[in-house]
């Protein structure tokens, strides 16, 4: 899918939806109102909090919950915790029209699952939570830059991973990738066909790094290799960007699969590979010389 694509079909959800109209279904609410109601449901908030929920403008925050006050269903109570400001809470015809909202949505939905056999809603469902979590992941990673190794990173990236895998216990007396003979020359390394080595940088510091290359021994396979990242640039989501970077070039460079070697001590490594839709083998494939790995896994294009 292309960009253009994903977003033209995001156009038509939103206008499917009835999100560009200036009432909610059968209800005097505009979609915005809507959402407020929505979240008022789960307690009490400012405009500040209200504005963080809904991801929109203080203003536009403020005017929504200023209509809705006009029209009595919500109310404004003193902020226990800030007296500069008000809490917004739900009124009992707020109650009843959130009542008859949910119910109205339920039904529309409804009609549409309808449509769709359970496979395809336990698909739909699986989907919208990778795209959902995508959506909000990435501005985690703004600012951040995922380019190909030059010479002049050699050394940076060679510190880079003997301090992480320092940081695990993987010494290079226990045959981890830490130990091979290439680690201060990877530009080179990757140079070879089918090849490529990746950094993550931030203000011209490299913070992260892994690679795909054909795997030594039975070169139909690729192998991610030598994925590590410093423990500032963790829980970005960056490390299944850079890994799904690998495998679309795995793809456009014709391999059967990814394979990898990894250990139980990267817990959070296993867990994103799984979810990638690796699956673990009971014995190792071609000749990495890493026999201190003993995880070892699969994924088939």
């Amino acid at each position: 899918m292309q960009p253009q694509q994903l977003r033209q079909l995001s156009r038509q959800l939103v206008r499917q939806l009835g999100m560009l109209n200036s009432q909610c279904g059968q209800l005097a609410l505009t979609p915005v109102q809507a959402h407020t109601l929505i979240e008022l449901e789960q307690g009490p908030c400012t405009v500040n909090q209200m504005s963080e929920r809904l991801r929109v403008d203080k203003s536009n925050a403020s005017r929504n919950l200023a209509m809705l006050l006009n029209q009595g269903l919500i109310d404004s109570v003193p902020n226990p915790d800030d007296k500069r400001s008000l809490l917004s809470q739900l009124t009992s015809d707020g109650k009843s029209t959130l009542t008859a909202l949910h119910h109205q949505l339920d039904q529309d939905t409804q009609a549409i699952l309808d449509q769709l056999d359970q496979d395809e809603i336990d698909q739909l469902e699986s989907s919208l939570l990778r795209y959902y979590k995508a959506l909000t992941i990435t501005e985690h990673q703004q600012g951040y830059t995922i380019r190909a190794i030059t010479p002049l990173d050699n050394a940076a990236v060679a510190a880079l991973i003997r301090r992480v895998s320092a940081e695990y216990g993987l010494t290079p007396d226990k045959g981890f990738s830490v130990a091979d003979p290439h680690l201060d020359d990877l530009c080179q390394h990757y140079q070879t066909a089918n090849s490529c080595y990746w950094v993550i940088e931030k203000n011209n510091r490299i913070l992260g790094c892994g690679g795909i290359a054909p795997l030594a021994g039975d070169t139909q396979w690729s192998e991610l290799q030598k994925v590590f990242f410093l423990p500032e640039l963790r829980g970005k989501g960056l490390a299944r960007t850079l890994t799904v970077k690998a495998l679309k070039f795995a793809r456009e460079n014709g391999f059967k699969g990814c394979y990898l070697e990894t250990t139980e001590v990267l817990k959070e490594a296993v867990k994103l590979y799984q979810s990638l839709g690796f699956v673990d083998i009971p014995t190792a494939l071609g000749s990495t010389g890493h026999d201190a790995c003993e995880i070892h896994m699969l994924k088939t294009f």
